[in-house]
This record gives structure tokens, C-alpha cells and sequence, in this order.
């Protein structure tokens, strides 16, 4: 992934429109990146684009944050919870392992960057949107934090797996991969709130040219109050509690 300067950035963002994707082109199959239940935060289940811009291949991206069996993301939930930061070691998610969504060869990673303190309360929230300008024109890093590309090899088929833990990425360019492979661990990098996992399929590993591709997840069970529902091929909705099966 090429680094990409500010004015680059800022020319891309504003031609955010040539990023649409290719309505025919048909979905990109995963698996979940990971073990347990997560509920899913956004997904382009609920709109097109999920994250509200299609700059950076983000058309059809889906953030997930790790649950306890209670539906809970973090073990403790106090004043600071509403008034203040918390600690990103509270959260159910933060080191939890992250896992190649299928057979691929790793294309680029970057490490090195700092987890930040989490944010819940909406006092620290609006604040902190209104940075986000600044962190992109301190460049791609800034945004996805420390994360993995992973290349479905003679497919043109990227996959990011962004906000990664400092520290924990244990793969390097060139290796290759098996679905349920782990490339690292859950963090707080990045442009994130709270500990949480990015992932998006695009058509290019450098994100400022990427386009988005459309997803599906394979083999995965949908947790509700009365139990859960097997979904062999799907696209998990906000809200719902997600949790790979074997096959």
C-alpha cells in the first residue's frame, strides 16, 4: 500500500464519486475474521455507502466489535463510561484474535501505531468526529491504524483488516495465508472509538485508488434471545450477533 501525502488525499476525497463500484460484479465470499460473538456496529445492510463515503474502498465495509455472552462490549460500565475516556483493556474485544477471512497472500501491513483511549460517552464522541479531518491529512495510516491486505490471489480481490492491535500483526508481505489463519489482534488504532474490527473487499491494495466490492459472509450463526440461526451465505444487519461455525 503506497503512502499517499495530504494533498493527495484531500483531491481524492473530494473525487470520492469515481470510487462507485461495479454493480455487476458479483460479491466477494468471506468468512468472519474471527472467533466468538461480535454484534455488528455498521454494514452496508443498512446503507450504500456504509461509512458514508466510497473514498478508500469503504462502499461496502463492515465494523464488528467483540461481545460478552451478555451482549455486552466491555466488562465494566461506569462513570466514565458517560463523562470521561475509558481504558481499551475494559473491552470484551481489545486482543481478541483476528483471522484471514479466506486463502490469500498477504500484500501489505503496518504496525507501530499507538491504541487509543476508548470513547462512549456522546460528550467525547462529537468532539471527537470533528478531528477527523486533521488525522486524514496525516494520511491513510491515521485512518485504518495498524491493519492487513490480503490479496485473493488471480482475482484482483483485496481484503483490509484495519485497527489492528499495536504490536500484534504477525504476518509479513508475502506470506501466504489459510482461511482462520490469524494476522493479529484486535486494537484501537487508527481512526476508532472503541476496540473494533474494519473489514472491506476492494479492487486495488492501495486504498486512495480502491474501489469497493460488495460481500457476503459464509457459514456463520445469528444469535438472538431464543438462540441462534444457522445463515450459510449472508450479510449480517446492524445490531445482529454474528459467530462463525465450521462448515
Amino acid at each position: 500500500m503506497r503512502d499517499t501525502d495530504a494533498a493527495d488525499l484531500a483531491t481524492a476525497v473530494r473525487s470520492a464519486a469515481d470510487y462507485r463500484p461495479d454493480p455487476d460484479r458479483p460479491p466477494v465470499e468471506l468468512r468472519l475474521p474471527f472467533r466468538g460473538p461480535w454484534v455488528t456496529v455498521r454494514t452496508p445492510s443498512e446503507r450504500v455507502p456504509s461509512h458514508g463515503t466510497h473514498f478508500g474502498g469503504q462502499t461496502f465495509a463492515f465494523d464488528f466489535v467483540a461481545v460478552d455472552p451478555r451482549r455486552r462490549t466491555a466488562s465494566v460500565r461506569d462513570w466514565r463510561t458517560v463523562l470521561a475516556t475509558e481504558p481499551v483493556d475494559r473491552f470484551v474485544g481489545f486482543g481478541m484474535p483476528v483471522l484471514a477471512p479466506v486463502d490469500s497472500r498477504v500484500v501489505a501491513v503496518h504496525d507501530g501505531e499507538a491504541d487509543h483511549v476508548a470513547r462512549r460517552s456522546p460528550l467525547l464522541l462529537i468532539p471527537y468526529a470533528l478531528t477527523q479531518g486533521a488525522r486524514l491529512h496525516e494520511g491513510v495510516h491515521a485512518i485504518t491504524g495498524n491493519h492487513v491486505v490480503l490479496e485473493l490471489e488471480g482475482q484482483a480481490v483485496y481484503v483490509l483488516l484495519a485497527h489492528l492491535r499495536r504490536g500484534s500483526v504477525g504476518v509479513a508481505p508475502g506470506d501466504r495465508v489459510g482461511a482462520g489463519a490469524q494476522v493479529g489482534t484486535c486494537g484501537n488504532s487508527g481512526n476508532s472509538t472503541q476496540p473494533h474490527l474494519h473489514v472491506q473487499a476492494m479492487d486495488s491494495s492501495s486504498l486512495p485508488d480502491s474501489r469497493g466490492l460488495s460481500v457476503v459472509f459464509l457459514e456463520y450463526a445469528l444469535r438472538h434471545p431464543e438462540g441462534a440461526d444457522r445463515v450459510s451465505r449472508g450479510i449480517p444487519r446492524r445490531r445482529e450477533v454474528v459467530e462463525p461455525v465450521s462448515s
